[in-house]
């Protein structure tokens, strides 16, 4: 959907569970739906080949984690105000 539209939002995600995110396109519930018709009617054959489709048809955008020195205090200061605990690193990655 339209959140992989939002850089912070997926640097933050990538970010808080340690795993590089894979952005791709807004319409992705349509491109896999129109791609598992695709395999199917056996134009494709495989979920990789499907991925390879996908990948050379629209363009990607890869997040990497990247924890860096403010990741303690923003972890801190999100368990102040939730009064919880958050994910750490040796939960995430």
């Amino acid at each position: 959907g339209g959140g992989v539209r939002n850089e912070l939002l997926c640097q933050l995600t990538a970010d808080v569970t340690g795993l590089p995110v894979i952005a791709g396109p807004t319409e992705a519930t349509v491109i896999g739906n129109l791609m598992i018709q695709a395999l199917a009617r056996r134009h494709v054959q495989t979920i990789d080949e499907i991925r390879e489709v996908v990948g050379a048809s629209f363009p990607l955008a890869t997040y990497e984690p990247d924890r860096g020195a403010d990741w303690t205090a923003t972890i801190a200061r999100f368990d102040a105000l939730v009064g919880a605990p958050a994910v750490t690193d040796n939960d995430a990655g």
